[in-house]
């Protein structure tokens, strides 16, 4: 099925590969794959010699950073030199270059690729087998976690390196935070800001030397991939502050002059304020930006006036229940419906807009 990969090329992002880069390249150069792109991510001197053996094929081409950007950095330089030097492509195959992924599983993905070029393809693996590293488990359940809380997706394996990407969504992809690890996971969350598939392609499970090569730290980029979600707690929190502390202040001057209503409008000019907040820090801060502001902004305040009637009715309906204590009743009802618009907001109203900037392009 030769004819199959003519329109697909490679990327193999590299950092001080050893001699199994130039054999995958051998391997792979036979195939009738477009291309073959190697990032050399600030590799030292020493390994000179073996860039030096795969620019000698024909297929083959180098990029070099003068230093180490990261792995995100690299498959982003070589997204935009692919973009800019083959506009009839298809799209690539990503893989890692220690070795981990035989040609045989590139092919597959390349193929599968070929069939459904909207989708992202994720070469997975099997993480039952009792020879997985305790590292790349630990790594893979963290981050499996933090896919389904972000997104409601279901991935098997989210640290792969095996992935068909076709050029459009590479080219969307340019618009995607992050330069080193955490940009693999934002990858498979940006699926859900550009309406993207997911297909998966069971892979062989290879380590070599108990996968002392990865340079995948499962602690330190994992909070890295968090940092997107801990900001729109930061943001969610402060706001929360910042409404009771305005309700607290309102009712207490409303009190005396309305002994009846002073609840309900408390709660209307506390949330006014803290949503104008609130929107101005998501925006800003939390998704920086993101499409569809007019269409965000209707289903944000759309979503704002429903949950300030709950809260103003929860309210009313438990102060006059208990008849004092109106701060921290306000405080009890507007924690669960703080956990309710984390949910909202995640999965609706800025289900179209996160820390990317959607760009349109088209899939050849």
């Amino acid at each position: 099925m030769a004819h199959t990969y003519k329109h697909i090329s490679i990327v193999i992002p590299a950092f001080n590969p050893d001699y199994k880069l130039i054999d995958m390249i051998e391997e792979l150069s036979a195939e009738d794959f477009q291309a073959i792109i190697i990032v050399n991510d600030g590799s030292g001197e020493a390994y000179d010699p073996i860039f030096a053996v795969v620019r000698k094929y024909p297929t083959c081409t180098v990029l070099t950073h003068t230093i180490n950007q990261g792995k995100g950095k690299a498959l982003k330089t070589a997204f935009s030199y692919y973009s800019e030097n083959y506009p009839d492509g298809t799209g690539v195959i990503t893989a890692d270059a220690d070795g981990q992924h035989t040609p045989s599983d590139i092919k597959k993905v390349a193929a599968e690729l070929a069939e459904q070029p909207s989708k992202l393809i994720l070469g997975v693996r099997d993480f039952s087998t009792e020879d997985m590293p305790l590292r790349s488990r630990f790594g893979n359940v963290l981050t499996k976690g933090v896919v389904k809380a972000a997104s409601g997706m279901k991935i098997t394996d989210t640290q792969t390196g095996l992935r068909g990407i076709s050029k459009g969504f590479a080219e969307q992809l340019l618009n995607v935070s992050g330069d080193r690890y955490e940009f693999e996971m934002k990858m498979i969350l940006a699926c859900k800001t550009y309406h993207r598939e997911i297909k998966e392609v069971t892979i062989d499970t290879i380590y070599i030397d108990n996968n002392e090569s990865s340079h995948f730290n499962p602690v330190i980029d994992s909070i890295k991939i968090y940092y997107v979600f801990l900001r729109f707690l930061f943001s969610s929190l402060a706001s929360f502050v910042v409404d009771v502390g305005l309700f607290a202040l309102f009712s207490t001057l409303l009190k005396a002059l309305m002994p009846m209503g002073f609840i309900l409008l408390a709660t209307v000019l506390a949330r006014v304020l803290s949503s104008l907040f609130n929107y101005f820090l998501n925006r800003n801060i939390v998704f920086r930006s993101y499409a569809y502001t007019k269409h965000t902004l209707t289903k944000y305040y759309t979503l704002a006036v429903i949950q300030m009637g709950a809260s103003a009715g929860g309210v009313y309906i438990l102060y006059h229940s208990i008849g004092a204590h109106e701060v921290w009743i306000k405080i009890g009802v507007d924690s669960f419906l703080f956990l309710l618009s984390f949910y909202i907001q995640r999965s609706w109203v800025f289900k179209q807009g996160t820390a990317y900037v959607v760009k349109e392009v088209k899939d050849h």
